[in-house]
């Protein structure tokens, strides 16, 4: 097995991303528009992976730091939202008119760590100010030891969603991603066609945005076990079915736990409003405008768990759930909300 194919341990990682020589990795073109590079194990989006070297070498993780990380379609809007809110609501005032997420999209507000320093752009991550709010789609295993090192102080939060929700989600995504690639190409040609079939092929191998979703999970799974107080593990579906909880649980890890009088007040109740789906999908800045060259109403679809049951058949579920559990077999995780929550 190659080194790219191989998943790496954090120490490994280090040196080998010193070394990274990206255009000598793995292509893989079939998951149109992306180019993925498959390294540590996973494949990854190119252009991200062009600031991974950058992360490792430059950026400087600071103990107030929390580092959002999550495989793509899993949640990370609404976690961006969340967090952001949470952290910083004494500065901004919930019901302000004039609150950020009311002015810009969350991917805006909390930006890729990676995506910051492929685009040269590390010295803005280091200009913002403390407490800093930043974000990931790495594995566990590619993070720079400065961040997850105990004493780095730094706390990583993430956020897991059931696979087949994530694949539908990220199919129109994906689509999403096409069209506009397309528009921006001004050819009048069609994108090549790109089926549902063809996408779950992929996924089912791994061969998606840091893939394989299961290894992506499991990495800080396992983190979250050995440290907990440094990594939070999150399960999109049961936030979504207690809010409230989930936000007072962030708040607390993040080290800024709502106040008696807080709770009181009903400030945990304004930051679910506020950073609602529904509330998000429906602000203006999220009607209109981009982030890059995607429209800020691409990154907000349904978001209700068991949707895939509409678009996934039963023997391609069935499928799916048993690549997962056998490459869950013995970790003690599972994606079931129901058991894990017994």
């Amino acid at each position: 097995m190659s080194m790219s194919m191989m998943p790496l341990s954090t120490d490994a990682c280090a040196t080998a991303i010193g070394e990274l020589d990206i255009t000598s990795l793995p292509l893989e073109t079939r998951f149109p528009p992306f180019r993925l590079r498959q390294y540590g194990g996973f494949w990854l989006l190119e252009k991200f992976l062009q600031g991974v070297p950058a992360v490792h070498s430059i950026f400087e993780p600071r103990p107030s730091d929390v580092l959002l990380a999550s495989f793509p379609k899993c949640g990370t809007t609404w976690l961006k939202a969340l967090a952001f809110a949470t952290r910083n609501r004494a500065e901004h005032p919930l019901r302000g008119l004039d609150h950020p997420l009311r002015r810009r999209n969350p991917h805006d507000i909390v930006q890729y760590l990676e995506l910051q320093y492929a685009q040269s752009m590390g010295h803005v991550v280091a200009a913002l100010p403390s407490p800093r709010v930043l974000s990931t789609h790495l594995p566990y295993s590619l993070l720079p030891g400065r961040i997850t090192a105990e004493e780095s102080g730094c706390r990583i939060v993430y956020i897991c969603r059931d696979p087949k929700d994530a694949f539908v989600s990220s199919w129109f995504f994906t689509k999403k991603t096409v069209a506009a690639a397309a528009a921006r190409a001004r050819t009048g040609e069609e994108p090549p066609p790109y089926t549902f079939e063809e996408a779950f092929e992929l996924f089912c191998d791994g061969i998606c945005v840091s893939g394989p979703l299961w290894r992506h999970v499991l990495g800080y799974w396992e983190a979250s076990r050995r440290q907990p107080e440094k990594v939070l593990f999150l399960r999109y579906e049961e936030m979504l079915r207690n809010p409230e909880s989930n936000v007072k649980k962030l708040a607390e890890f993040m080290g800024c736990a709502f106040s008696v009088q807080e709770e009181a007040t009903g400030v945990v109740q304004d930051i679910v409003e506020l950073c609602s789906l529904e509330s998000l999908k429906n602000m203006d800045v999220n009607k209109s405008g981009s982030h890059g060259p995607l429209a800020h109403e691409s990154f907000f679809r349904k978001g209700v768990p068991g949707d895939w049951s509409n678009h996934i058949t039963p023997a391609m579920a069935e499928r799916l759930d048993k690549i997962v559990e056998d490459a869950l077999q013995g970790s003690g995780f599972t994606f079931d909300v129901r058991e894990a929550s017994a």
